[in-house]
């Protein structure tokens, strides 16, 4: 109660300050030093995301939405980028942003799901996208735009998407080398808690199972979980790949993953239409900037892997056509299930 109370009075606090814009705003202020030296900004936006690490790309990808706001509206609008300082659980940033005590953040579009938005469980599907040209060419055209629309339709315009960022693509690893589905079976593996993912795992013949994030390089090194599965970068910097039950990377390349920068529609339907162009350029800036960092990356950490004494069973020795024949029924169930048949055929016509 004392949690949620303070973050109302937070909200409070900062709509109270707004000025020049004709709505009210989360984490607006009229104080704040702008990007031209000097001038007082109209309004000050606060961004955030939940990783605390200065080279995660999502900290790139925020940098370079302050830098270019700032400058494209001559100090008009300030931003205050927070990294991991507003929580590091996706699930607090959101009630920020729901409070308004964020004006902007990045998450995971899986929260949406116990809100009434089912179908945004698509982005979980395995081996829905093909490489990172593939992700792009859907999210950026008409798919993406499809769920756009259904994200600040089924949220009342609680949530709108500014745009799609990536965490990269997953892979696993384990404590023993896995080239076929059959590889899996009897194995424990650390998953995500979407259930069109355990699903997939489950029928390589695997068994989901749930471990902290913070908790699993102990939960590898002494055995609790037999492998996992994440991008290169975020078990790399976590050391998951020293582990005896990591040190087996496979690059099954499952999961090309979706990640949403998110404000509220509300707020973006109160500014002025200057303002929203001001913004637009700069979500337009920082998504280049955060996905050519994650892409860089993804090359940069499997080296340092490999260079750490990791096994990589590179993806042209992997039976990739093994795993996605056990992906594709899931893929049509989930799409039969949630009415979005279509968007799945948007989705793979844009691979061929």
């Amino acid at each position: 109660m004392r949690r949620r109370l303070a973050l109302v009075l937070a909200g409070i606090m900062t709509v109270a300050t707004l000025a020049g814009c004709g709505g009210t705003a989360p984490a607006g202020s009229g104080t704040a030093s702008g990007g031209d030296g000097g001038a007082k900004a109209e309004l000050n936006l606060i961004i955030a995301s939940n990783q605390t690490s200065l080279d995660n790309p999502y900290s790139y990808g925020m940098d370079k939405f302050k830098e270019v706001l700032e400058e494209v509206s001559g100090g008009k609008i300030s931003v205050t980028v927070h990294k991991g300082t507003l929580g590091e659980n996706e699930s607090e940033l959101i009630e920020k942003l729901e409070m308004g005590a964020a004006s902007m953040v990045v998450a995971s579009p899986g929260f949406m799901t116990s809100i009434g938005v089912p179908e945004v469980d698509i982005f979980s599907l395995n081996y829905l996208f093909d490489s990172f040209d593939h992700w792009e060419k859907c999210l950026d055209g008409e798919f993406g735009d499809k769920m756009k629309e259904i994200v600040t339709q089924k949220t009342g315009n609680n949530f709108r998407i500014m745009s799609y960022w990536s965490s990269s693509v997953r892979d696993y690893y384990g404590k023993k080398e896995v080239k076929t589905p059959d590889d899996l079976k009897g194995m424990t593996i650390r998953t995500q808690s979407s259930l069109v993912q355990q699903d997939f795992w489950k029928a390589c013949g695997a068994i989901p199972t749930s471990v902290a994030w913070g908790e699993l390089y102990q939960a590898l090194q002494q055995g609790v979980v037999d492998s996992a599965e994440n991008d290169y970068t975020s078990f790399m910097l976590k050391e998951h790949h020293k582990t005896d039950n990591g040190k087996y990377i496979t690059e099954t390349h499952h999961d090309y993953t979706t990640r949403l920068l998110l404000m509220s529609g509300h707020f973006y339907d109160g500014l002025t239409d200057e303002q929203k162009a001001w913004i637009d350029e700069a979500v337009d800036a920082c998504t280049k900037e955060e996905r050519e960092v994650v892409y860089r990356m993804f090359k940069e950490s499997k080296e340092k892997v490999l260079a750490d004494g990791a096994i990589v069973t590179n993806f042209e020795d992997v039976d990739i056509d093994g795993f996605k024949a056990l992906a594709l029924p899931i893929q049509d169930k989930f799409a039969a299930d949630n009415n979005m048949t279509a968007e799945l055929d948007l989705i793979r016509a844009a691979a061929k």
